[in-house]
């Protein structure tokens, strides 16, 4: 789960270094495939994401280097293939504030804010272009949700860690052995001042 200023309970960004590396598009493509499929060789990775296999099994190895990423030799059938994981604790919070003391490094966090924004938001109108041709249960699934209300930003933060429990409850809820046909899904929140 990577998520820009999440629960208390998720690890902190510990460098610049991590949040460079998570960042990049392609590897956060390879965190987000890991979230999903638990494993996965790094042939399949590269067909998943249309990409090279010599340019997953770099990004692969950065990611190695920060603890998002972690090889499973577990799993591989022969010596040739490489199966990889994301690591147990590749779930972290952060916020540009943590960087305030260093101007370069703070100049980095926005980038990645930026980036973690566009993601989002690119998701989202993916998703737009094709509801029309999904399943009626997916477009009524779907949703949206916005309030305006006042609050301390302790309240606010309160909300978040209420949120956040709630979709961990949720994840840990889903039966994935139950048979039925299931599809990745994407969540995302934002709580911030705004004016009316």
């Amino acid at each position: 789960m990577l998520n820009h200023g999440d629960a208390p309970s998720v690890l902190g960004m510990t460098s610049i270094e991590t949040l460079r590396a998570v960042y990049h598009p392609t590897r956060r493509r390879i965190i987000d495939y890991l979230g999903i499929h638990e494993a996965s060789q790094v042939t399949e990775l590269a067909a998943a994401l249309d990409e090279q296999v010599g340019s997953i099994s770099h990004h692969l190895r950065m990611l190695e280097r920060v603890g998002m990423v972690e090889r499973a030799p577990e799993l591989a059938t022969d010596g040739r293939t490489s199966w990889w994981r994301a690591s147990a604790d590749s779930s972290f919070s952060w916020s540009v504030e943590e960087f305030d003391d260093r101007p370069a490094d703070r100049m980095q966090a926005k980038a990645a804010e930026k980036l973690n924004i566009d993601h989002q938001f690119g998701k989202l109108v993916a998703w737009k272009r094709r509801a029309d041709r999904a399943a009626t249960e997916w477009r009524t699934a779907a949703f949206s949700s916005s309030t305006t209300t006042q609050a301390t930003a302790a309240e606010l933060d309160h909300l978040q860690e209420l949120l956040n429990a709630t979709t961990r409850d949720w994840i840990a809820a889903i039966d994935g052995d139950d048979g039925q046909q299931r599809e990745p899904v994407f969540v995302f929140t934002h709580g911030f001042p705004s004016q009316p």
